[in-house]
């Protein structure tokens, strides 16, 4: 802005052009965008790396609850492991793969598994599994002898696919040391179009 004293042009360079504001203001919302997104990438970062974990299904033995190639959110912070919980497991012999199975049975409960009527018992209980695919018939590689009670820091873990999962059943698998599990399955991300949420 200009001002004419005494005679004189004097121009107002405190004042700025309607142009200089806008050019100001699309860069004040440049940077906070920038510094959102930063933020947003560092929290999720930092989440990934000590409280989650992306993990592709290897196989079927978690089917129908879980097939091979689905993606999932495992929780993996201070978590302890209960009954009941689908889990990743990984650094077994022989596999490369992390495995994905369901805890049966926690540190001192006592599992038998009768093929002629197809149930799991725990302490005596038969177990209600709505989540199986079939009724389970066929006996694991190397079947361990039954009953058998879970030692202390270990979980007897199967998969939902019965006939067709190489689980806690076989003595080679046995029962998982609570190290070896990495952490509780909490969502299925894909398919979208069956994307869940496990309790």
């Amino acid at each position: 802005m200009k001002e004419k004293t005494n005679g004189c042009i004097y121009y107002d360079y405190s004042e700025k052009s309607e142009k200089e504001e806008i050019a100001e203001t699309a860069w004040k919302s440049l940077y906070r965008w920038i510094y959102a997104v930063t933020f947003l990438l560092f929290a999720v970062f930092l989440s990934m790396t000590f409280f989650l974990r992306v993990v592709q299904v290897d196989g079927s033995s978690m089917t129908p609850t879980l097939n091979d190639g689905d993606r999932i959110l495992v929780y993996t912070f201070n978590y302890k492991p209960s009954q009941g919980d689908i889990v990743v497991v990984s650094s077994l012999d022989g596999v490369s793969e992390p495995l994905v199975k369901r805890i049966i049975a926690v540190p001192g409960q006592t599992v038998n598994v009768d093929y002629s009527d197809g149930t799991v018992t725990i302490d005596g209980k038969v177990l209600i599994e709505n989540y199986i695919l079939e009724q389970m018939y066929l006996k694991s590689n190397d079947e361990i002898t039954y009953p058998c009670t879970v030692p202390e820091g270990t979980y007897f873990v199967m998969g939902d696919n019965r006939n067709d999962s190489e689980d806690s059943r076989n003595v080679n698998v046995g029962c998982i040391d609570e190290k070896l599990i990495a952490g509780k399955v909490m969502y299925k991300l894909s398919p979208i179009s069956e994307w869940n949420i496990y309790e």
